[in-house]
Formats: structure tokens, sequence, C-alpha cells
């Protein structure tokens, strides 16, 4: 019996050993947090009178290849692009294989960023940069300077910033053409740049914002930012550049027949003050031309024809472009009204309705606009045909309920359709459930000025236009957060424009107040704004 308790007495003594053993976790020690270094580069990195067409990098640890696409920098760019192995795999060294000819007495860099990271862990190499130049001495010169957008409060990630060799074959239009001698990028967090290895000479100094990434303008599709002078390297200044998107030329595209009276157009660039004619046997008809919503795009609205194709001539300024567009029997359009806004609507606003089809005449014995205690309110209304859009003009009053009534044949479109019996109800807050904002301006440089107070993702909530007045008051604004703008609208047209490279033209300049401004129900805020800031 001793022995069998003892035997207990061991087996339970392992028991709760092998459990606290359990309870804890072996650990391999310190995680690896350092990145991997260069060993050995053949040839050496800054070489000179470089004559090989592959150049090997050893490390002190296994790598791999992490975001090459994104992160590769050549400067000078080539034409056909170098090849980097090993790809997807680990290795102790990276070869990199130039599939090009280059240039002779030519200074080379291959700026990695990031892409080299250690196999385990994924430590980057920071900023793994190759230099080597095809003549007796590497170019050392620099520039350097900030990116800025020019109308956003944040700027695009991973720009381009590039030099273009002022020569005997420069021209202004080789932006679109050719690729830049040197080139940088601003990557994923920077707002600063510098262009390293760069020879003493001449330079158009330009950043781009690229949809494609191949080194050229493509003013439909990318961000422009330029400086005005040509650049001496040498040059020690800061440079700053700010990127904007040019208005497109305008030109049309194909049209399309979206219903039995109605033909849609694309186009890119500013439709303002397009003009089309509708012709059938070339006899001009009637037609309306209205803006499709959401789109760039507009529409033409005609009577039902008994032809199968409609001929249409549409002019904006000098642009001149014809269409024969060939139409197959559709539906209809009628006429349907609907509000724009549901439930409350704000103090700034008025209160609209949106028609299907444009609106021909207008009744206003057989409209009406009363408060809840079915008493009338005086009204006007002001109907936009471009944007189909009829506003309903009174003034409001506070904590209030609205009903506008449509009797049968109050309105009309253009094909002769009539309305229905019809209502639409909204109503009005307590004032206390806004707040007002004063801004005063200071150190204004020039006059008139625009001011923009957006959300915080720039969409325009309340715009005013100051002539000469420094104190602007945003009166009855829903409580939150805004983000507010000034711009100088240097050709007094009320609206802020952008800039043209081929005109050597900026975009007129924007300053945004430097933090968000909060504004609470039922407050008075008085913020000043510093321009000079």
């Amino acid at each position: 019996m001793r022995k069998i308790h003892i035997l207990t007495v061991v087996f339970c003594t392992l028991l709760i050993v092998v459990s606290c053993a359990k309870r804890g976790t072996i650990t391999g020690g310190d995680k690896d947090i350092m990145p991997p270094k260069i060993t050995s580069s053949f040839p050496e990195n800054f070489s000179t009178n470089f004559d090989k067409n592959t150049i090997k990098i050893t490390f002190d640890e296994y790598v791999k290849i992490k975001d090459l696409q994104k992160q590769l920098i050549v400067s000078p760019p080539m034409k056909t692009p170098i090849t980097v192995l090993p790809q997807g795999s680990a290795s102790k060294y990276i070869t990199i294989k130039i599939n090009d000819t280059l240039k002779p007495n030519t200074t080379y860099s291959f700026n990695f960023g990031k892409s080299i990271v250690d196999y385990n862990e994924g430590n980057p190499y920071p900023q793994l940069k190759y230099v080597l130049s095809t003549g007796t001495y590497i170019d050392s010169l620099s520039i350097e300077g900030i990116i800025k957008d020019s109308y956003e409060k944040n700027t695009d990630k991973s720009v381009n910033v590039m030099l273009y060799e002022v020569d005997e074959k420069y021209n202004d239009s080789i932006i679109y053409k050719q690729t830049p001698r040197y080139i940088t990028n601003t990557a994923d967090s920077l707002k600063s740049f510098k262009i390293e290895n760069i020879k003493a000479g001449k330079y158009k100094l330009v950043a781009l914002k690229e949809k494609s990434d191949n080194y050229k303008f493509d003013p439909n599709k990318d961000k422009i930012g330029f400086y005005n002078q040509i650049i001496s390297v040498p040059d020690k200044s800061v440079f700053e550049l700010e990127l904007f998107k040019e208005e497109a030329k305008f030109k049309t595209k194909k049209p399309s027949q979206a219903s039995g009276n109605r033909v849609i157009i694309g186009h890119e660039g500013n439709a303002k003050n397009i003009k089309i004619e509708a012709k059938q046997n070339n006899n001009i008809i009637k037609n309306r031309l209205t803006k499709f919503e959401n789109k760039d795009s507009v529409q033409v609205w005609f009577a039902p024809i008994k032809n199968d194709s409609i001929q249409l001539n549409i002019e904006n300024g000098n642009y001149k472009k014809d269409y024969i567009v060939k139409l197959k029997s559709q539906y209809q359009d009628s006429l349907k009204l609907s509000p724009k806004q549901s439930g409350a609507i704000s103090f700034k606003e008025n209160f609209s309705i949106v028609t299907k089809t444009p609106l021909d005449k207008f009744d206003l014995t057989k409209m009406t606009l009363t408060k809840k205690d079915s008493s009338k309110v005086d009204f006007k209304t002001n109907y936009d045909e471009y944007n189909q859009n009829l506003e309903i003009l009174f003034t409001k009053e506070p904590e209030e309920k609205y009903t506008f009534s449509l009797l049968p044949n109050a309105v009309e479109d253009y094909l002769g359709h009539k309305n229905d019996s019809l209502s639409f109800k909204f109503s009005t807050k307590v004032l206390a459930d806004y707040g007002n904002l004063k801004i005063n301006l200071k150190n204004v440089k020039s006059f008139p000025v625009i001011i923009e107070l957006t959300d915080k993702n720039g969409k325009i909530l309340a715009t005013e236009y100051s002539e000469n007045n420094t104190t602007i008051d945003f009166l009855l604004v829903e409580p939150q957060k805004y983000s507010l703008r000034v711009i100088y609208d240097q050709n007094k047209n009320k609206q802020r424009d952008t800039g043209s490279y081929l005109e050597n033209r900026q975009p007129e300049e924007v300053v945004h107040y430097p933090t968000e401004i909060d504004v609470r129900a039922n407050w008075d805020v008085n913020q000043d704004f510093d321009l000079s800031k």
C-alpha cells in the first residue's frame, strides 16, 4: 500500500508540472526589426565609365521584392524598362538587367524606395538607391521643393516630379510626347520632393499626378503643376508646385437615342455655351436642351417625328460638329414632378421640384402654398430649364409645416402633357437647431474674393462673394465641423478658374483655413482668418 501511495504522489506531481508547463508560451526572442544591409554590389555603387548591362547587389540576409512597380523610379527614364530578379522568391541578392541602350556621359539613378524587404519580417531597406555614370564623373547637383493642390486642402500621393532639359530641341509641347530627362516621385506620404544627380543646365520643372504613369502629360486625365520660369541648375531655391486639372477642350461624343423624343450627347469640357440645332429633311424642328443629371451629357428633346433619323448641328465657341442620329420606335417621355428635398429644408435653400420633361407653361393661379393652419403664403417661382428645376421662392418661418399644391393643368411640358393634382409637404426647424459663423478676413491681398464653406470631403455647402467686405456671415448653418477656403477671383467672373500649361497660366490662388471650424447648434462662432499665413 505504501508503494502505491508514493507512485500516486509522483504521478500527480508530474501532472501538475506538465499542466503548469502548458500555461506558458515559449518565445523565440525579440522580433527582428533591423532592415537588410548591403554587403557588396557589382559594379560598385556610384561607378563611372559604366559599360555593363547587369548589376548585382548582395545583402546580409534573404530579401524579397515588394511593390516594385509602385516604388521603382529610374532617372532618366528608359524606353525599355529594366528587369529586376528574382520576383516572388527569396534570395540574398538582386540582379538588375538593363534592357536599353544607355546614353553616353549620363548619370543614371535607380531608386527602389522601400521595395526591398527582408524575407522573414518584411523590414524594408530604407530608400535603396543605385547610381552609375556612363561618363567619367557622377552628376551631383540637385533641386528640391514641395507639392500642393491648387484647390483642395489635401495633396495627392505619389506625384511624379520631372525636369525637361531646355536645349535646341525643347518646346512647350515636349511634355505631351517625350519622357523627361530627370524624374522623382513624392511617394505615398510626402509633400516634398528632391531630384538628385542632375547635371548643370537649364530645365523646365513639371509635376504630374498621372493615371497611366508613362511620364507624359494627358490633359484629359492628369493633374499638372509647373514652374512658370525656366530654372537654371544649380539653384538653391525651394520650388513650390501647385497641381491642378486643366479644363478639357470641348468636344462631343456620338449621340444615342434615349426615348422616342430624346437624344443624349456625352461631352468633354464645359457645355455652358453649347447650341444645338435639330433638323428633319433640312428643316429646323423645335427642340429643347437640358443637362443630363450627374453626367457630362446634355439631352436634346424634340416632338415625336415620323422620319427614321434626325440631324443635329452642334456649336460651342469654335467647336462645330454635325451628327445624323438613326431613330427607332421607342416609348415617349411623360411628365413627372418630384420633390428635390424631403422632410425639413434649411433656411439657406429653396424648396425645389425636379421635372422629368422640360416645362413650357405655368399657371400660378392653380398653385398654392399653405402653412399648417391652412393660411396661404405668398410665393414666386423660378424655373431653370437647363437643369429642369422649379424653385418655390418665399419667406420661410421657423418650426413651420408647409404644403405646396398644384391643381390639374398647373404646368404643361413642351410635349403638351399636363399635371394631375399634386401636393408636396415639407417643413422648417427651429432657429436654435442652427448655428451662425462670422468670418473676419485679415490681410486680403486683393478683391474680389470667393469664400467657400465645405465639409471634410471638400463638398461646398455655402458660398459668399465679397468685393470689399472683410466680414463674412454664414447664418443659420447646420451644426457640424466645417472647412473654409478663400479664392482670389482675379478675373472677377465670380467662379474659380483653373490654370493652363500652354498659356503659362497658374490657377487662381486659394487659401485654406488651417483647421476645421466647429459650429454647434444655437452657437455664434466668430473666427479670424489671416490670409497671409
